[in-house]
């Protein structure tokens, strides 16, 4: 540690010292060193200047929170990177034998994860529909897991975020919470930690545990919401024209996804609804309901990761007969009931606990 860089820290506020010795030298106290180690702790792991300071000065988090929280994040980390050496090591192997890996086995490679591959179109079509909004949280310091871009995080409490993609992260615009890099099923923050949890339709990303992820963000907060979709309901396949009529491949998709019970049975929580508005501003999957022209385009599709999921062939198809059948009027015909509803429900749940 130099002088310049304590001269810094002072400079921009991040580490004053409690005092001044007679010669005018900088005098630090004992809290002024525990700070001072947080400060550089969170640095070595990457955080930025705005998001140390949101981190030290967070007042529900005192020495030991802080040494738990640096604790999960060093862990998750170490965790990360045994993976990535024996993901290494598996395709020398596999190289060595004269064998080519798949596509999707490349990916895993580095523990890249899906979010990484879809994530860089998600600030053009995802943004928060403050309707879906207003029912998601009320409460002072929010946890927001698996938090993405940022979206539906409440701006007027204080939040902590969480997310592992990288690309997500770098798509956090200026001025949102500081945000960790972790996972939801391993949360580097004490029990009780804050009054609220919130995951915003990214269960079905996290890859390692979901029901742990979301055991995990009962432990850490008083109250938990989560934003997801009916994966159990019967005709969950018919209640959208898209995967009714041109994607019979989401079947498949759904069969990844954590099941609806399973989740609340996880939580202690109940499932309500939440009506899709016709002209929702996030665009989730379902979202265009009502206005099948925007599935044609590259942008809207590459915001969701079903059609990452289904393929390059099935989604060719997907896209080539409902535009056939929108210049045909056979899509009118058979969707003409939609053209009079404000809102539809075509699977999202809302559990809270």
């Amino acid at each position: 540690m130099s002088v310049r860089t304590l001269h810094h820290y002072d400079g921009i506020g991040l580490v004053r010292p409690s005092a001044r010795t007679a010669a005018g030298y900088r005098a630090y106290a004992a809290g002024d060193m525990e700070r001072l180690r947080e400060v550089l702790a969170y640095r070595r792991l990457g955080f930025g200047r705005r998001e140390i300071a949101e981190l030290v000065d967070d007042p529900s988090a005192d020495a030991v929170a802080h040494l738990h929280r640096l604790r999960g994040l060093l862990l998750e980390r170490r965790d990360r990177a045994d993976e990535m050496v024996t993901a290494v090591e598996r395709e020398l192997r596999t190289r060595a034998k004269g064998l080519e890996m798949t596509p999707e086995e490349q990916l895993n490679l580095l523990g890249a994860r899906l979010c990484d591959t879809i994530g860089a179109a998600y600030t053009a079509a995802r943004r928060t529909d403050p309707r879906i909004a207003a029912q998601i949280w009320d409460a002072r310091t929010v946890l927001s897991a698996g938090a993405g871009t940022g979206s539906y995080e409440p701006a007027d409490r204080r939040v902590t975020a969480v997310e592992p993609s990288a690309v997500m992260r770098g798509q956090r615009p200026p001025g949102s919470a500081p945000c960790v890099d972790a996972a939801a099923e391993c949360l580097p923050f004490a029990d009780r930690s804050f009054h609220a949890a919130m995951a915003v339709s990214t269960v079905h990303h996290w890859g390692g545990d979901p029901i742990a992820g979301l055991r995990e963000m009962r432990r850490v907060a008083r109250r938990v919401v989560v934003l997801t979709f009916d994966t159990d309901g019967p005709g969950r396949q018919d209640r959208f024209w898209l995967t009714r009529d041109y994607l019979p491949e989401f079947t498949g998709v759904l069969a990844e996804f954590p099941s609806l019970a399973g989740m609340a049975d996880a939580m202690g929580a109940r499932a309500d609804p939440v009506p899709v508005p016709w002209d929702c501003a996030d665009g989730l999957f379902e979202a265009y309901w009502r206005r099948p022209g925007a599935y044609l385009e590259e942008r809207v599709r590459r915001a969701t990761s079903v059609w990452t999921r289904v393929g390059p062939e099935a989604e060719g198809r997907a896209v080539r007969s409902p535009g056939d059948d929108l210049a045909s009027g056979r899509w009118a015909e058979r969707n003409g009931d939609l053209v009079g509803l404000d809102a539809a429900d075509p699977g999202l749940r809302l559990l809270r606990a």
